[in-house]
This record gives structure tokens, sequence and C-alpha cells, in this order.
């Protein structure tokens, strides 16, 4: 209470402000319970024209009662209900349809093409990793299995057969490692995505590592059946699903080292503000990233079981990263173009 002590007189107006205008407040108060757990179909035509009428009573009520410093109890309160009026009459209200609309057609592409210098560069990590496993493994084979642990290769390394490694790609004989290996290679990706973003808070170093790393194994990889001749058929083989799971992991490390750049060099802003800021763009970017991860999934689901030509399999894989870029990158070229 805010009342001088031993005021009759105010005390008296207060009862009497109440007993004015709490009716009003309270009937405001159902109508607006009533629309918020249901819709407004809820409401009759009467009830719908009133809720303006009370807000602008509750508002007017919560005028008063700071002017005249009433209870503060009262004044908290009416201001919580004009709050809550405030969002309903004007605040804006979209469907769940239109929000995901907004996210295909707006919001994610937009997110992707602000984060192009950091997903530039998460892809350049990776060709670096690439580069540099296939060398090492090429200088010496030990290197294989301190990149690719041993029981995830499944018995394919540097001294398997042709024969052996071609039959993981086209013969049954390799079907239960193709399976094995095939969710292996999804649940690492999907992991690697996870961690390259949730890591960047730390300046971004983890998620450089992580890139690098992922790279480095792919480069292990494509040595052992390159020096076998089967370095296409591998190529192929993976490029069904990883041109989508690359560039949903490129994008993670980018929405990383959006957020670890922008702790590290905050600029005119807070830190808390410089990252508060580029997670709002990074977290619109990793919702995408489990779409493609899904995507991804199913495609690999599908297409290792089906698909074993290596024209199909490049195709299938160059028109899914074809169709990604566009979507990204040119979508709203083409939509501006037309108007």
């Amino acid at each position: 209470m805010t009342l001088p002590a031993g005021t009759d007189a105010v005390r008296q107006s207060l009862a009497s402000f109440r007993q004015e205008r709490e009716a009003d407040w309270k009937a405001f108060e159902a109508l607006l319970a009533r629309v918020e757990k249901r819709a407004p179909r809820a409401l009759s035509e009467d009830e719908l024209l009133s809720l303006p009428l009370l807000y602008r009573s509750a508002l007017s009520s919560l005028s008063v009662a700071r002017a005249t410093s009433l209870d503060s109890a009262l004044i908290a309160y009416l201001e919580a209900l004009c709050l809550r009026g405030y969002f309903y009459l004007y605040g804006a209200r979209r469907s769940l349809r239109t929000r995901i609309g907004d996210f295909f057609l707006r919001d994610w592409p937009a997110a992707i093409r602000d984060l192009w210098r950091e997903v530039w560069v998460s892809v350049g990590l990776t060709v670096i990793g690439a580069i540099a496993g296939y060398w090492l493994v090429a200088s010496d084979k030990r290197w294989y299995d301190a990149i690719i642990a041993p029981s995830l290769a499944g018995g394919r390394n540097p001294d398997s057969s042709a024969e052996m490694l071609r039959s993981v790609l086209y013969g049954d004989g390799g079907g239960h490692f193709l399976s094995g290996f095939a969710a292996y290679l999804f649940t690492h990706n999907t992991q690697v995505s996870i961690l390259a973003f949730a890591l960047g808070f730390a300046f971004a170093v983890p998620s450089v590592l992580i890139i690098l790393m992922n790279g480095c194994m792919l480069g292990a990889l494509f040595q052992v059946y390159a020096a076998k001749g089967l370095g296409f058929a591998l190529g192929g083989w993976l490029s069904i699903h990883g041109t989508t799971e690359l560039f949903a992991i490129a994008i993670a490390g980018a929405a990383g080292m959006r957020i670890g750049t922008s702790i590290a060099f905050p600029g005119e802003l807070t830190r808390m503000a410089a990252a508060a800021q580029a997670g709002r763009v990074a977290a619109t970017a990793m919702v995408g990233v489990a779409v493609m991860l899904l995507f991804a999934g199913l495609l690999e689901g599908i297409g290792r079981q089906t698909i074993t030509g290596d024209v199909g399999r490049y195709s299938i894989g160059g028109g899914m990263l074809a169709l990604w870029i566009c979507y990204f990158y040119l979508f709203r070229m083409v939509r501006h173009g037309n108007g």
C-alpha cells in the first residue's frame, strides 16, 4: 500500500474507485480468459465488440491509479490486465500453418543467406580436413586407425582387398556392414552438427576443430577406397545423402561460428546482446539443419537400397545439392524479379 497512514478520505476514495470500475475489470478479464483458451468464436458478437471498450476502460483506470498513487497491488493488477488486452487486440497472431509457411519461404533461407561467410568458411575447413586426412593415410596407413576407430570401420582398412571394399558398395556380401556403416554415418553427422553449433560459444574454436576433424575422417575413408581404384564409386554411394548431410554440417558449423565470433568481437554491443542477436539467426538455421538431416536420412534409407548405379547416385546427390543452393540463394532473387 502507498496510502498515507490515517488518511480516511483517501481510503474511501480507493474503495469508491474500485467499486465503480471493478466490474468492468472482471468482465474484461473473463472475456480474455475465454478467448485465450479457445478462439474468438467462443464469444458472441456483442462480447467481441465490448473487448476494445473494456480495454480502453482498463487503460483509463490504470492511468488514474498511477496518477493518484493508489494501491500498488491494484496498479500491478491493472498493468498485467492491460498488457494481456494489448497483446490480444493488437499483437500479431498467426496460425501454425502461416508460421510454418513463413519459416520455409522466408525465415530459413534468409538465415542461411545471412550466414554466407561462415558457411563458406565451414565448407573450406571441410575441404582442408579432407585433404589432410587423405594425405596422412596415404603417407602412413597407421593414421587410418587413429582417425577412424577400428570398431566403426567394420574391418575395412587400408589392408582390405578391392573385392571386399567393392562388396560393401555393390554386393550383397557387404549388406550388413553397409547398413551398419550408413547408420553410423547418419548418427555421426547428426552429432557433429549439434556439437559444432552447441560449442560455438567458446569463441568458435571447438566448431572449427569439429568441422576439420569431420573432413579429416572423410578424407581418410576416401584414401582407402581410392587406393583400390574405388574412389569414384565411394563418392557416388556417399553423395546420395552426403551432399545434404555435409551441407547441413557446414551450416551448423557456420551457426556455431556466428555465435562464437559475436561473443569474441561484439562491436558496440555487449557480449550478451551480441550473442543474443547472433543466436536468433543461428537458431533459425539450426531448425533448418534438423530438416535437412531428416531429408538425408530418408535419402539414405531409400537410395542405398534401391539405387546401385554410379550415375544414378551422383545424379541424386548432385541434384539435391543444386536444389539446396537454389532454395537458399536463388529463390529470393527469382521471387523478387517476378514482383
